[in-house]
């Protein structure tokens, strides 16, 4: 019995080493390992083909600081785990780089060496409500280098992939960008002409902007070809250009480079004389790309401007429908660049028509609501009731901005377009050897369009002060932040154009949402009903009115007081109604919350607890019957 019991020890004892050793082999040959599967809703754990087409190309390593004040009281509960998460990204992006990235964490606590790092790196200190201070950032460095993001916030969660792509591409680029500007209007600032008895302008905020990132060149308007080393060519107002410009744009987009173009039916800061005015007056400047359009399949019509009376501007006497203020249900939430602009203002701006041609692919960058319809150019400016009169809404949502993405074929076909010339100044031609045509594109390219040029200008888009002898710029808008941002990510390598907008971490209740909205539309339904009373009410008051025009009384007749305590008893029954539809509307989604919650959070460790049971009774049973 004691052999027997000895016998079974070291069996035991043999099997647990064995099992052990089983398990440190099987773990050590799969440490080499890493295979994840991220099954939450738009894969917020996985980078993007963008991003690993840009770590695969990197050639040195890169080294990512990340600031993060640890184990202090400052730091907000929600940002804690919001640095966590980080901290996971930082982590994929140093598996997808194979040892060409370096990430090194710091905790910068007051008066350390790690702060003063922090301060070096341009990584900005946060305040608390307590005054306390503390840290989170990252700061990307290659050689002599360096690009910071000063303060990481979970409101730019969704963009976090995207800022740190970027920044990693801004450093390994051998040099700065070089952003083109064409431009009929003095973007770029004009000199004193006496001649012309022009007096100096100063450059647009949005030029000076450019200027801190890029190397910016101007670009004439009748410009026949455009430098190789222009990576972006940002096109405002391109007011009578010519085909033989046109043809050095189609050209440029062919060969590779990105071009980002602002038109306009009716350009209010471009005011020209108006030839068919004796007395000498001024209409609004038009910009289009005639033939290029034509290629692409799209087109602005020259003779409307948009007007949206969801996204007008100003209220009662001063609405003015063709003042657009576009607000985030307008702007493409999945585009790393609309996703964060908040709120644009278009001024007196067309929308695209038409379907591209074959190969290329329109992406909606901004939009009307669908109440909106273009108009005459003659009520452009107009306000109140005269802006709206005759006004049917088209029932879709018209595009105000689009990208275009794909191979591009050639505007001309035929070749360069001759240069016009009058005829009493043409010369005899010289036989040069024509330039080498690009019939079409090698590579997928980009180019954005946008139906309105006023949105740039420092009136639209800017509010200049003057505090204390230094100028203050403060955005009206993020018109200038849509334009500097596109030009952001078309100058970057081709992988940032299409990196997309990380989904969100937090998912709302959507059926939740879904009933307050129905719930909304039938309030709006008694809101219509009431009002609809109120006029009829007028209507019938009015007939009365009528009835005894001939009477010079001024006192209200029996029967127009009945009408209005009807009216006042009808009113008190709605505001009745709708105060228990409020009601009613809380006990529903209260009900639904509570059980979401309940299912969210106790229903999977209950399913969880159940199944340990399970495995427990089954390997009890097993152990049962083998004895």
């Amino acid at each position: 019995m004691q052999k027997k019991t000895l016998e079974t020890l070291l069996y035991s004892a043999g099997g647990v080493i064995a099992l052990a050793a089983i398990v440190v082999a099987v773990n050590f040959l799969t440490s080499a390992f890493n295979a994840r599967i991220d099954l939450t809703q738009g894969s917020v754990y996985t980078l993007s083909p963008g991003t690993k087409a840009i770590l695969s190309k990197l050639e040195a390593p890169v080294k990512i600081r990340f600031y993060y004040t640890q184990g202090s009281n400052a730091v907000p509960v929600g940002l804690k785990t919001f640095a966590k998460r980080v901290e996971d990204l930082l982590s994929e992006y140093r598996s997808a780089a194979n040892g060409k990235l370096v990430i090194e964490k710091f905790n910068p606590e007051p008066d350390s060496d790690a702060e003063d790092s922090a301060t070096l790196d341009s990584v900005e200190g946060q305040m608390t409500n307590t005054g306390e201070k503390f840290y989170l950032g990252i700061s990307v460095s290659f050689l002599d280098k360096k690009a910071a993001i000063p303060v990481l916030a979970p409101d730019r969660e969704r963009l976090l992939e995207y800022d740190i792509t970027r920044a990693i591409s801004q450093v390994t680029a051998a040099k700065k960008p070089v952003v083109g500007v064409m431009s009929a209007l003095p973007v770029l600032g004009r000199p004193l002409n006496p001649v012309q008895k022009q007096q100096p302008l100063e450059p647009w905020v949005l030029a000076s902007e450019l200027k801190r990132i890029f190397d910016v060149r101007k670009i004439e308007v009748d410009a026949q070809k455009i430098d190789d080393d222009i990576k972006v060519l940002l096109v405002i107002h391109p007011r009578n250009i010519t085909e033989v410009t046109e043809y050095a744009l189609d050209q440029f987009v062919l060969r590779g480079g990105r071009l980002i173009a602002f038109v306009d039916p009716y350009a209010y800061f471009d005011q020209q004389p108006d030839m068919q005015n004796p007395f000498g007056g001024a209409q609004a400047g038009q910009s289009s790309f005639y033939t290029l359009f034509k290629a692409w399949g799209i087109d602005v019509n020259m003779g409307k401007v948009v007007a949206d009376l969801t996204y007008a501007s100003g209220a009662g006497p001063n609405l003015l429908p063709t003042l657009l203020s576009l607000n985030n249900q307008a702007l493409n939430q999945d585009d790393v660049v609309t996703s964060q602009v908040g709120t644009m203002l278009i001024p007196f701006g067309g929308v695209f028509s038409g379907t591209p041609v074959e190969g290329l692919t329109q992406t909606v960058l901004a939009h009307t609501s669908k109440n909106a319809m273009p108009v005459d150019l003659i009520i452009a400016t107009l306000s109140g009731e005269p802006s709206t009169r005759g006004f049917e809404p088209s029932g879709k949502e018209l595009p105000l901005a689009i990208r275009l993405t794909g191979k591009f074929k050639t505007a001309f076909p035929s070749g360069k377009p001759e240069p016009y010339t009058p005829r009493g100044e043409r010369k005899p031609e010289d036989k040069k050897p024509a330039e080498a045509q690009l019939k079409e594109s090698t590579a997928e390219n980009s180019v954005v369009l946008v139906a309105d040029v006023d949105m740039l200008t420092d009136g639209a888009a800017v509010d200049v002060q003057d505090v204390f002898g230094q100028r203050l710029v403060v955005p009206r808008n993020g018109n200038l932040a849509f334009a500097q941002g596109m030009v952001e990510q078309l100058s970057g390598d081709s992988a940032l154009i299409g990196l997309r907008s990380r989904a969100a971490f937090s998912r709302p209740l959507t059926v939740i949402r879904q009933i307050e909205a129905q719930a909304q539309q039938s309030y709006l339904g008694k809101i219509k009903e009431l009002e609809d009373s109120l006029n009829q009410t007028q209507e019938k008051l009015q007939a009365l009115q009528k009835a005894r025009a001939s009477s010079a009384s001024a006192v209200l007749t029996p029967e127009q007081l009945a009408e209005i305590e009807n009216f006042r008893q009808k009113s008190v029954e709605t505001r009745k109604d709708l105060k228990e539809m409020r009601k009613t509307l809380r006990v529903e989604t209260d009900t639904l919350e509570f059980w979401t919650k309940v299912a969210n959070i106790g229903l999977v460790p209950l399913l969880v607890m159940v199944l340990g049971i399970s495995l427990a009774l089954a390997k009890r049973r097993r152990l049962g019957a083998v004895r």
